[in-house]
């Protein structure tokens, strides 16, 4: 939620902190987040890789194809040397335990897996934690480690030392500024919080609540009422410092594309996160993937009502500027980069077309448009239908909270139906079907509305302006 300064300054809401750039306001309120809400991240926003193992599997089998392709007439050293393979914000290790179990039970010879270090990164430490008590402790097995520093602080790894770099939805939280051309020179937005007017009410010491939130005292924030989706944000647009400012000369030349005073992100963690890839990659590596939500076109980059960002659970999280991020790859000498639908690459690795279930839901005739607990309801009918033709390798529960809108009976008939889900069913509403599974089921998905030709638009649709993508570059 934003207002403009251009409104009455009596008739806004008590302020909490002073004007800063995104970037700075981002990395402060992340922060809060993680420490306050961390253990219940998933309430609030999932990942294709936090539950589901198709990405993990593709991922996998696409590794281990490259490795064998570039061994191949290369006896002796070349098929013997370490090959380490780091994920940059592992969050709850699914994906990396997921992507050793299939490496292990692909690599029927030995000749890839045993040689393989896994090296997760996350520096959040409630998902260290999740990480730990997941599979990933026992599946990563003893030459894996689970590490906390940043990807900002890998100094202590070798330049040239890694195989593979896996970033699975974390360019989107990263430092991003919001950027804009306006008469010649380069303008960010700068963001002030304040405290909605109908929440201040909660928090009679104000003093001690601004000074908790200002030196992040997550501790002392458990103690008071949830804040964070409350929050209201002034917003300013400043002229750069330009000996402040990352990759100037480049994000010059690219606002020239766009129309003056059209926002757009600039993603800096990310493209710092490409120069510290490029760095790290050995010369013959495997190479650097990234899947993110955001955009490589300059039309819609260009369009002034683009979504620059969501707020999920108060937390930014930021659209991908991949064309920006692929202009500063040249900057850095990065020649082969390149991006394609997150789809795509799933689908190619796994031999199969895919679509995830929010697919197939956006693809219902008529979908329930009155109360949010009748949408949670043709969810889990969904899965129930879908769980007929799909089989999940591993055994889980599904994370699926029931609307507290729903009245009592209904509410309890669908906590007692998410209870009845197979262990072994979608693991998620994100997560990927293959085509070949959704028509199997197709008449159990019938009765609930879906039909045939929706489903095949669905699977037939192209890339959306804004979309899940992958940016992959070798050395």
């Amino acid at each position: 939620m934003s207002v403009s300064t251009a409104n009455n300054p009596d008739a806004l809401p008590q302020l909490v902190g002073d004007f800063q750039p995104v970037d700075a306001w981002q990395a402060h309120i992340n922060a809060l987040f993680y420490g306050l809400r961390g253990h219940r991240v998933r309430d609030f926003y999932q990942t294709f890789a936090a539950a589901d193992f198709r990405l993990a599997y593709a991922l996998a089998e696409d590794y281990l194809r490259q490795c064998r392709k570039r061994e191949q007439g290369k006896p002796g050293e070349q098929g013997t040397r370490p090959l380490v393979v780091m994920e940059w914000g592992s969050g709850n290790g699914n994906l990396a335990a997921c992507f050793l179990d299939r490496l292990q039970e692909l690599d029927h010879e030995g000749q890839v897996f045993p040689r393989v270090t896994y090296v997760c990164v996350e520096r959040e430490p409630v998902l260290m934690r999740q990480a730990h008590a997941n599979r990933i402790s026992s599946s990563i097995g003893s030459g894996s480690s689970l590490n906390r520093p940043s990807v900002e602080a890998l100094g202590g790894y070798a330049d040239g030392s890694v195989d593979r770099i896996i970033c699975n939805e974390l360019w989107s939280e990263l430092p991003t500024k919001l950027i804009l051309r306006k008469d010649g020179e380069i303008q960010e937005e700068q963001l002030r919080p304040n405290l909605s007017e109908a929440r201040l009410v909660d928090f009679p010491d104000w003093s001690m609540f601004v000074e908790a939130f200002d030196q992040k005292d997550v501790e002392t924030l458990k103690t008071l009422p949830n804040f964070l989706e409350d929050l209201v944000w002034e917003r300013e647009y400043h002229p750069v410092d330009a000996k402040s400012f990352p990759f100037r000369r480049t994000v010059s030349d690219f606002l020239k594309t766009i129309d003056e005073e059209v926002l757009v992100p600039y993603n800096v963690g990310a493209c710092h996160g490409l120069k510290e890839a490029k760095r790290l990659l050995a010369p013959e590596a495997i190479g650097f993937s990234s899947f993110d939500a955001g955009t490589a076109d300059r039309r819609v980059l260009n369009d002034p009502e683009k979504p620059c960002y969501t707020v999920q659970g108060g937390q930014f999280s930021f659209m991908v500027n991949f064309q920006l991020i692929q202009d500063i790859a040249g900057h850095l000498g990065i020649r082969n980069i390149a991006v394609e639908p997150q789809r795509e690459f799933v689908g190619r690795s796994l031999g199969a077309n895919v679509i995830s279930v929010m697919d197939l839901l956006a693809s219902h005739t008529h979908p329930p448009d009155g109360q949010p607990w009748e949408m949670d309801a043709l969810i889990v009918k969904t899965l129930q239908a879908l769980n007929k033709t799909y089989q999940s390798p591993y055994a889980r529960t599904i994370e699926f909270p029931i609307n507290e809108q729903a009245p009592a009976r209904e509410r309890s008939e669908l906590e007692a139906m998410v209870a009845s889900l197979s262990k072994q069913g979608v693991p998620d509403t994100i997560a990927y079907l293959t085509e070949s599974e959704v028509w199997k089921a197709l008449p159990e998905l019938e009765a609930l509305g879906f039909d045939s030709e929706g489903i095949k638009q669905i699977v037939q649709l192209p890339p959306q302006p804004v979309d899940y993508l992958h940016c992959f570059f070798r050395p």
